[in-house]
């Protein structure tokens, strides 16, 4: 007897999860195929508006550090942070990280492995140079030196930070990290309207960056931020602030590796493993077995 598929019917209800599962499908075969500077174009916005989210949140953050509990500044760096993926996913453009769906599609057998990782692999690109073009503009608008150079120290901190992290630790929680931004994504698929998917989205990475958790794109704009800020920031600046270059010492361009390596796998194993495989597993393997 043949499979009937699920349609997107005309109703103003949320898609159910046997539905997304196959909207998802549909999506990722999609993205495979685009031709490759349409896919490089959008993953360069992508990367852009991530970093755009990273801004925000280091902007709320700084200062904050013994101002408000931990918890909280938390809690509003997160929430803030939500901008990047809501600019993703309702502006148009192709986020590495959930791309990491597209496995759906090729459990499916809707794209091949080469398809799969050709789109990843333009994407990965396209979102770094974004990132890094976004942090090097940020750090010529002198945003750094807002707030007395607190932006700066938040800035500074927080690569600092990334740039020491051990491989295991990076690793995990690239792992978690990827989970949620899939998830993100993954209720987007329900979604009927442009109010559904920016609430869907908002819990899920606030949750994120709340925990900690390490984003491979995110850390293309993070890391650039901080290495400008190191390298080049007058010295009016280290005088406003009463430190030294010297005092990041973690920080060095070689964190770009050190960091991005175990994230961007972890964040792999998270969005594939954890999320796509799973509900290609409950909501789709049958169709696959038939």
């Amino acid at each position: 007897m043949p499979e009937t598929v699920p349609t997107e019917s005309h109703s103003i209800d949320a898609l159910l999860p046997g539905e997304m599962a196959h909207k998802a499908e549909r999506i990722g075969a999609a993205k495979a195929r685009q031709d490759v500077l349409s896919l490089l174009t959008l993953g360069v916005l992508a990367g852009a508006f991530i970093a755009f989210g990273g801004i925000f949140s280091t902007i709320v953050a700084a200062g904050a550090a013994g101002e408000l509990p931990f918890g909280v500044v938390r809690l509003l760096s997160g929430l803030v942070f939500s901008l990047g993926l809501i600019l993703v996913v309702v502006g148009g453009a192709e986020l590495f990280t959930g791309n990491n769906l597209i496995v759906m599609a090729w459990a499916g057998g809707k794209v091949r492995l080469s398809e799969m990782l050709r789109a990843w692999a333009i994407v990965y690109i396209g979102n770094f140079i974004g990132a890094a073009a976004t942090a090097i503009m940020v750090f010529l608008a002198g945003t750094y030196a807002l707030g007395g150079g607190a932006v700066g120290v938040a800035a500074l901190a927080t690569a600092e930070a990334k740039a020491a992290l051990p491989f295991t630790e990076a690793l995990f929680r690239g792992i978690l990290c990827n989970v949620l931004v899939c998830l993100a994504v993954w209720l987007c698929y329900s979604a009927r309207s442009t109010t559904d998917k920016i609430l869907a989205i908002i819990p899920p990475i606030t949750a994120f960056v709340a925990a900690g958790f390490e984003h491979s794109i995110a850390n293309m704009y993070f890391l650039p931020f901080g290495l400008a800020i190191k390298g080049f920031a007058p010295d009016s600046f280290w005088a406003a602030i009463g430190q030294t270059p010297d005092g990041f010492a973690a920080l060095d361009y070689a964190a770009l590796a050190t960091n991005l390596i175990p994230v961007t796998i972890g964040n792999v194993i998270g969005g594939v493993l954890l999320v796509g495989v799973v509900y290609w597993f409950i909501y789709l393997r049958v169709r696959r077995q038939g």
